[in-house]
């Protein structure tokens, strides 16, 4: 059943890459009206999310930050299948790099790099983007899908451009085989980790696990650990930029890093809750021991103090 449903999706799809822009997001708004205004996609949890998020805004502000996330997310699942066929060209157009200069300086020291990122902006054009640059070979972190057709459909939108994919599982063996190449591999804060292995912070004033696995990696490496943020200053037009976070990991301990990349995600989401983002996802898990905490997200993040933290398990 799931491959004749693939078959006959395909055409589709494809056809729907092939639509300018401009169709994209007529396209995109009646996605809009079916999603958020018909069957009401998830908007218990966006709502909780928002107000745990943004605990000084009022109800009216939510609501307009909630409609503005949704017309986002339709985007990006547009944006997403425009993948598929856009050209070099109109990705120059679309999706500008701010300062290559952090990946360029590294990239000439012969240094690989870790990307780290969270889902912001529209990462897969960004993705894309990044690969007309002649500096690192980017890797990306996914996860198999189930269904092998559309797992290998993905696999080529992602890779057609020159990219190229790490399975998660397959993350540090890849990373270890290809250490003769100046690579960059991203790492997307997008699944919630067990609470046990967990590191945990305050990230938009709720408790928040981290995968520990990015800070062993880039101990373990002493690659360079680049924030990229992907800001959408208006619909169809995106920006990027890069900060160097931690030049040699090696000197720091796991739990440093694991609190010193999440600050600048942070601060971009509480300009995105201003704008166009708006949290989706939350923690299924709550901190051990710990209170749920109420933070207005124009203060400083404040790194939560689990116990024992310093000592905590790893995964």
């Amino acid at each position: 059943m799931a491959t004749v449903a693939y078959y006959l999706a395909f055409p589709l799809i494809y056809a729907i890459s092939l639509l300018p822009f401009r169709l994209l997001y007529v396209l995109s708004d009646l996605a809009y009206l079916f999603i958020y205004k018909l069957i009401r996609y998830r908007t218990k949890d966006v709502r909780v999310n928002l107000e745990k998020s943004f605990p000084e805004k009022s109800g009216e502000e939510i609501r307009k930050i909630e409609t503005e996330f949704y017309h986002y997310f339709c985007d990006l699942i547009l944006e997403t299948i425009k993948t598929l066929t856009i050209s070099p060209n109109a990705l120059r157009k679309h999706v500008k790099f701010d300062d290559t200069t952090v990946f360029e300086n590294l990239y000439n020291q012969g240094k690989s790099v870790i990307i780290v990122m969270g889902h912001l902006g529209n990462w897969e054009l960004g993705g894309a983007r990044f690969s007309l640059y002649p500096y690192h070979q980017l890797f990306v972190i996914y996860h198999p899908l189930s269904n092998k057709r559309l797992d290998r459909l993905l696999h080529h939108m992602r890779t057609r451009l020159g990219n190229k994919l790490y399975a998660m599982k397959d993350t540090f063996r890849g990373m270890i085989l290809n250490r003769k190449e100046v690579t960059a591999t991203a790492f997307i804060a997008d699944q919630t980790p067990l609470p046990k292995g967990a590191y945990w912070t305050t990230f938009l004033n709720q408790d928040t696990p981290i995968f520990v696995g990015t800070a062993k990696i880039a101990k373990k490496l002493n690659y360079p650990v680049v924030y990229v943020s992907i800001k959408r200053p208006k619909r169809g037009r995106y920006e990027i930029s890069s900060e160097l976070l931690i030049q040699h990991p090696d000197s720091f301990a796991e739990n440093e890093i694991s609190e010193r990349w999440p600050l600048p995600c942070h601060v971009q989401a509480c300009h995105a809750g201003s704008r166009s983002g708006a949290p989706t996802r939350r923690s299924r898990y709550p901190r051990p021991g710990a209170p749920d905490r109420s933070r207005p997200c124009g203060r400083r993040l404040a790194p939560g103090r689990p116990p024992g933290r310093g000592r905590g398990s790893v995964s």
